[in-house]
Order: C-alpha cells, then structure tokens, then sequence
C-alpha cells in the first residue's frame, strides 16, 4: 500500500507532466551558483522539452561562470538574461529550494503565466504553482528521470549523460547517504542508455584548473578547529582568489576536504564572492552526524538546503558567522543528546 506521501508525490508528478503537456514555451531555470545537479537537471529537461517538440530556453542569473570542471557540458545555449518573451513563457525552476535562491530578478516568478517547481531539498518553499519536491529522492535529476517516464520523452546518449552528470554528482560519486538502491539502478539505466561514465568522470574530476589546486591549498592552510575538533572552518577572502588566480566557482567542492578530516561533526566554509556584487559571504556548510541539520542552522540565515549539505549569505564578519555556527550547532547537539 501507498504511503500518503507517495501518494501526494504521484499526483504532484502527474500535476507537473500535465503541465508541460499542455504548454508550449518554457523558461528552464536553476538556483544561482549550479552544482552537476543544476546543471545537468536543467540540460536534460530542455533535451527533452525538443524531443516533444516543445520551445525550452536555459535561463541562469548572474554573471558569474560556470564551474571549470562542467565546461565539457552542451551549456552555450544558457542565457544569462532572460528572454524578451520571458513573461510568456512557463518558468520550470529545477533543484532550487526557494525562490531566493533564483537570482535578483525578482518579477521573473510574477511575470510568468505558470511556475513548476521540481526539487529534492526537503525545506523546499513550494513557491511554484505546481510543485514536485522529493526530499528522499537522491538528487534532482532522479525526480526528472520520472518525469520523463510519464512524458514518454526516449533516454537519448545525451540526455541520460546529463541526467548522470546530476545524479553522480549529488551523490558524491555514489558515497553520500542519498546513495539509495534507486539511484543506483537509474545510475545503471543511464549507462545502459549511453552515458559515458569514463568521460564524465575525466571531466569533472580529472580535469582541475590549476588555480583551483591553488585556492585549495590557500583554504587549507587557513583551516582551523573550534570546539576541540568538533567544528572545522575555513574561509576564503578576495585576495585569497587573487593570489590563486581563481573565479568563485573554483571554490567548489574544496568543503568536501575539510569534512573529511577525523573526528569533524560539522564543517564551514565562507568566502568572499571576488567581485563586489552581492552578499558579503556566502557560507557552506556540511555534515556527517546524523543528529546535525545543517540545513536548519542555513535557514535562520535566510539559507537552506539539505540536512548534510546547507549554505547561507551573511553580510556579518568571519568571526560573527563562526560563533554563530557554533552556537546552533552546540544547542543542536544538546537538543539531540
């Protein structure tokens, strides 16, 4: 027997399905500063939008570039202003947890006849007219590979190698939690379906600027414990990138080798965005305890996410956000003890 919630997901995925059958022009869009889940998301579903025969234009705020490691992706065709028709077309927000996190732009969710929102993180806002949010799903790229089932769209080589892209990603090359059965069949269906798992591993993994490894080490070497090793940050300041050579997306994944480290319940690293725009700093955070929500802690900073992987943007100073992070996390594990 179905759970309620499956239940309330299969109409919610039927809800989507019929609204993509029933429109003809599409905006499809994702949070700012996309990871492979982002990306390879909003790929595939434009791939499928032509495939039915559909007008999908990508639409991504900001100016800031991609991430290096995901410049082998068929992503030329993302517009970084939205069209002129953009009040015209259905905005198919994909893997963005609230409307914040879309960009600057905000009359772009007002003007639109119609907003989908396709998600997997769990404090999704369901700021869409039609929602379709999954939190035990492993990625977004899992809930679109539904879709397209009921869609009818043919897994063709370069839609499933986006849909991979998302999925290994977001799993942390099949290591995360969100590793689940089903993700790893879908892993299996996409290679059967031409994926190019060696390709994609080269490329996003195998392929590092340089100045990357440079603003690794800069991370690193600033890397401290707080609480006896409990809480380990680091941050990242504009002359940090300077000296490194490096763009804000280069900050990618550099978190990952602080959460590896022995011992370590949370993990934080702040930047500085090297241009002037925006916030002051943007915050990740991640976790491997169980009884830590990152992603709680993210939410009283205007942030969110997942419960292990969260960020937030904090005009605050390095030390102000430490001790806060600190703080929430330390009445957390009381609350959990």
């Amino acid at each position: 027997m179905s759970s309620p919630q499956t239940t309330t997901q299969n109409a919610d995925l039927l809800a989507v399905a019929d609204a993509v059958r029933g429109h003809d022009r599409f905006l499809v869009t994702t949070h700012e500063n996309p990871d492979g889940d982002a990306l390879g998301s909003i790929l595939a579903m434009t791939l499928a939008l032509e495939q039915l025969g559909k007008d999908g234009v990508m639409y991504l705020s900001g100016v800031i570039p991609f991430p290096h490691e995901y410049s082998f992706m068929q992503l030329d065709a993302v517009r970084r202003t939205p069209p002129e028709d953009a009040a015209e077309r259905v905005v198919l927000a994909l893997d963005c947890a609230n409307e914040r996190r879309l960009g600057p732009d905000p009359g772009l969710l007002e003007r639109a006849p119609l907003v989908v929102d396709v998600d997997h993180h769990h404090d999704n806002s369901r700021f869409g007219d039609v929602n379709l949010v999954v939190p035990d799903a492993s990625s977004t790229g899992e809930i679109l590979r539904d879709l397209f089932q009921e869609l009818g769209v043919r897994l063709t080589p370069d839609i499933a190698e986006a849909l991979y892209i998302a999925l290994v990603t977001d799993t942390g090359r099949f290591q995360y939690a969100n590793t689940t059965p089903k993700a790893l069949r879908l892993a299996a269906e996409l290679v059967e379906a031409g994926a190019d798992v060696h390709r994609v591993f080269r490329d996003v993994y195998e392929n590092v600027a340089f100045a990357k490894i440079k603003l690794l080490a800069r991370a690193l070497a600033k890397a401290r414990v707080v609480e006896g090793g409990r809480i380990i940050v680091s941050d990242l300041e504009r002359a940090d990138f300077a000296a490194a050579g490096a763009e804000e997306p280069f900050a990618e994944g550099i978190i990952d080798f602080l959460r590896a480290v022995e011992g370590t319940e949370i993990v934080a690293l702040i930047r500085e965005p090297p241009t002037q725009n925006g916030p002051t700093r943007r915050v990740s955070l991640r976790t491997r305890a169980e009884r830590i929500d990152v992603s709680a802690i993210a939410r009283k900073s205007g942030g969110g996410g997942h419960r292990q992987a969260a960020g937030f943007s904090s005009e605050e100073s390095v030390d102000e956000i430490v001790e806060f992070i600190r703080r929430e996390f330390l009445a957390q594990a009381a609350a959990a003890s």
